[in-house]
């Protein structure tokens, strides 16, 4: 790798670094940041947590000072959140997010089981019968207004440089009851920012729906086997290696 091999920043969700079999190391190099990277010469700076959605991302940005150390080397940023905004959440979301600080822990523990146990039939709920689909983790317009932010921000430091956003993949986990009836209404948001900002999108249903509803990736039906990373991490890499800077 030479001194001017670009440089990723990838801000992501558990997608980026979940496996077929369980969480991996940000280094894996069959994680897509890391394939997309390594075909365009360079590396993947990857900043991501389980269940993030574009607020966590602008959290990490804003606060992580790791994320600051980077900045100034940054080639492209890739907005790799936004799926998770659209999945059922049949408890608002900043009550949800309590329950691992809930205590005493026996409490917890109970709360925890309970809400995971209901969360599939209430989601298959309110999908039935609520328009829209119910309540999501994130709405669409929260969520565009958070890649926005993480848009400036960046470009802010590193002008000029291209911004690639992830269309929300598709799943089938048992854990969300199989609903995503949000869906198409992130995607409808993020493709209406992303033109009006002159972002790219990379469409993940495209490339990951038949792996995943096919039964080829993660047992929980919602990350993705190595084939789906290649492809993702393929398909990033050709959306970029045009625009980067030279």
């Amino acid at each position: 790798m030479t001194a001017d091999a670009p440089v990723l920043l990838v801000l992501g969700d558990s997608l980026a670094f979940h496996g077929p079999h369980r969480a991996e190391p940000a280094d894996d190099p069959r994680l897509w940041p890391n394939v997309a990277a390594a075909a365009l010469g360079g590396r993947a700076e990857l900043v991501a947590g389980i269940g993030w959605t574009a607020r966590h991302a602008w959290h990490a940005l804003t606060h992580d000072p790791r994320v600051w150390t980077v900045m100034p080397t940054v080639d492209a940023l890739v907005l790799g959140v936004g799926g998770m905004d659209s999945l059922p959440s049949p408890l608002p979301t900043a009550l949800r997010e309590l329950i691992p600080v809930l205590r005493p822990a026996g409490l917890r523990r109970v709360v925890r089981t309970g809400y995971r146990k209901a969360q599939p039939a209430l989601a298959r709920a309110f999908a039935a019968t609520v328009p829209g689909g119910g309540p999501v983790a994130l709405p669409p317009r929260l969520t565009v207004q958070y890649l926005e932010r993480c848009r400036q921000a960046v470009l802010t430091i590193r002008p000029g440089i291209p911004v690639l956003a992830m269309l929300p993949a598709v799943h089938r986990a048992a854990a969300y009851g199989s609903v995503h009836a949000g869906r198409a209404a992130a995607e409808h948001a993020t493709r209406r920012w992303a033109h009006e900002c002159g972002a790219t999108v990379l469409d993940l249903r495209a490339l990951v729906a038949d792996h995943v509803l096919g039964g080829h990736g993660n047992p929980d039906g919602m990350h993705w086997g190595w084939q789906a990373h290649a492809e993702v991490g393929a398909a990033c890499a050709g959306v970029l290696r045009p625009v980067l800077p030279r």
